[in-house]
């Protein structure tokens, strides 16, 4: 007897087990391949079914529509629509007499017509085979001309008087000289189908249903009409966006059904020919529950021969797998106990040396990468923050407006530029020291950040000088920001050796053009502002863009906050 000691024995026996897979493969691959058949087999009963009875239907829609036809040519309704009538009769009214008995008589002989009614060329009633005829209303595009020999089906309709659907035809009535001299409407039974339908679906398990465009079922190859549903919108639509081809959904009985629909030829219905899913999928049921139950008994075997192989060879390898992946991670704490088998108990023991060395020096690294991550926050914070008022440096405003002048050229997404300046800064710091400026430099910097929405941006752009970037900002909130900027720094004091200082800032207002080459033009115009506003007595706002309301420029007292 072989022994399952070696890890050769036991792939050895993994390797009989694999056979198995392509059994089941095989048996996958036979179960959809066989639906694919029931699938097919399916569509070309329903399609056969569906062209039969589509067929069957035009021929006999046809059929009636070619007796009103010929029934509109008669001599007895042309004769009386063709006579001229005398001083103060109504033309509606001439000959109605003759043409109603004539109606009543070929309405006897036809039984799939259940009302004829004649009008005259004003689509007025002239006579009907009925005492209360449906309204009936001409094609608004007839002419003399285009009428003559053109009918056409209404909507069909499911009448509740009658109990059964109909379908309206109207024909028009021309003279010998092609002159249109009325209508002939006639009401045709779609009930008097149900005979024909039956025996079309006599030879299939499938029910052929007759519909209106809208979904309205009409007549149905079993049980009555009122027993069937409408089918939902979005069935209706994948049916009729489709036709020809097969379709699974919730049919006119509640069931879930595969259908297809198609149309016979110019007539307003569609036929729509399904099947209950149940019955289409009966042996494919039955072949899937044998599958499964193989399936399943197979999957204990591979269940009790993984079971005992993963005891023997695949668990030890699954924890030293483990363990590396927690060492690859960073987890120098893995301790592996060693392993019966030869192999892997060598492979167990190398991996623990390799965990005893990396953990030496995982200390020394993690320290220095520590130490390392702190210098580079402390520098990238320094290369784009100014050291006295933590505001953005020049650095990082020049980086700022080449991205929103991106934005603004890519996406039309505007934006302002504030640059202001402390007024009298030099006699500040003669005043108070270089000390005292510095914190006054702080103050204005701590009241920008107050006056500014969190999408904006400020910066120390330098010396006493500050620029600001108002995202999306129109020319008015612009202005806005700006006056309000000025108005709290102009409010605000500084306490410094006891004793107050205060200050006032000088902003020049701008936003960017379509005719700007790059940032530096928006740079220059703020700028040119700003030295407008000090040369007009300092603490104001200017604007250099000329749709600016002339408020902007004007001095403090003359533009509220």
């Amino acid at each position: 007897m072989i022994g399952f000691r070696s890890i050769r024995s036991r792939i050895l026996a993994f390797a009989v087990l694999a056979t198995v897979v392509p059994s089941l493969g095989l048996g996958l691959l036979t179960y959809w391949r066989y639906q694919a058949l029931v699938g097919a087999k399916v569509a070309v009963e329903l399609r056969t079914l569906n062209n039969y009875a589509r067929s069957e239907l035009g021929l006999w829609i046809a059929k009636h529509v070619d007796d009103l036809r010929a029934l509109s040519n008669a001599n007895t309704i042309q004769a009386a629509l063709s006579r001229t009538p005398a001083a103060g009769q109504s033309p509606a009214r001439i000959g109605a007499r003759e043409i109603e008995v004539f109606l009543r008589s070929v309405q006897a002989n036809l039984d799939s017509i259940v009302e004829l009614s004649v009008l005259d060329a004003s689509a007025r009633l002239v006579a009907s085979s009925v005492a209360s005829p449906a309204p009936a209303v001409l094609p608004a595009a007839w002419s003399d001309r285009e009428a003559i020999g053109s009918p056409v089906q209404l909507m069909p309709q499911w009448d509740s008087a009658r109990a059964s659907a109909t379908l309206t035809v109207i024909v028009p009535i021309g003279s010998g000289t092609d002159a249109f001299l009325g209508a002939l409407v006639g009401i045709i039974d779609l009930g008097a189908l149900r005979g024909r339908l039956d025996a079309i679906a006599t030879s299939s398990a499938a029910e052929v249903v007759l519909i209106a465009p809208s979904g309205a079922p009409l007549l149905g190859s079993h049980g009555t009409t009122p027993e069937l549903k409408r089918l939902d919108p979005e069935s209706l639509q994948d049916l009729q966006s489709r036709p020809g081809e097969t379709v699974s959904y919730r049919g006119h009985r509640g069931r879930e059904v595969v259908g297809l629909t198609a149309r016979p030829g110019p007539s307003p219905l569609w036929v729509v020919a399904e099947r209950d899913s149940s019955d289409v999928f009966r042996e494919r049921r039955q072949l899937l529950e044998l599958f499964a139950r193989l399936t399943a008994a197979l999957t204990v075997l591979v269940g009790v021969l993984a079971y005992w192989i993963g005891r023997s060879i695949v668990s030890p390898l699954d924890e030293l797998v483990r363990a590396v992946d927690r060492i690859a991670d960073g987890d120098l704490a893995v301790r592996l106990s060693p392993a019966g088998t030869a192999e892997v108990g060598r492979l167990t023991r190398a991996v623990n040396t390799m965990v005893g060395r990396l953990n030496r020096s995982h200390e020394e690294v993690e320290s220095a990468k520590r130490a390392l991550e702190q210098q580079n926050r402390m520098l990238e914070a320094l290369s784009v923050t100014d050291g006295l008022t933590g505001l953005y440096n020049r650095k990082k405003l020049d980086a700022i407006l080449v991205e929103q002048f991106g934005l603004y050229l890519r996406h039309r997404r505007p934006f302002a530029l504030l640059m202001l300046d402390i007024d009298h800064f030099k006699a500040l710091n003669d005043n108070h020291g270089h000390l005292g400026g510095d914190q006054m430099l702080v103050k204005v910097a701590g009241v920008l950040r107050r006056c500014i929405r969190s999408v904006d941006q400020v910066a120390r752009y330098g010396g006493e000088e500050f620029a600001i970037v108002l995202v999306e900002a129109t020319l008015e909130g612009a202005l806005d920001t700006a006056q309000r900027i000025r108005t709290s720094i102009a409010s605000s004091e500084l306490v410094f050796n006891d004793r107050p200082v205060s200050a006032t800032v000088s902003v020049g207002v701008t936003r960017c053009r379509d005719t700007d080459t790059g940032p530096e033009d928006v740079i220059a115009r703020a700028d040119a502002a700003l030295y407008e506003a000090k040369r007009a007595g300092r603490n104001r706002v200017h604007c250099a863009d000329e749709t600016a309301s002339p408020a902007g420029a004007m001095p403090p007292a003359d533009r509220p906050a």
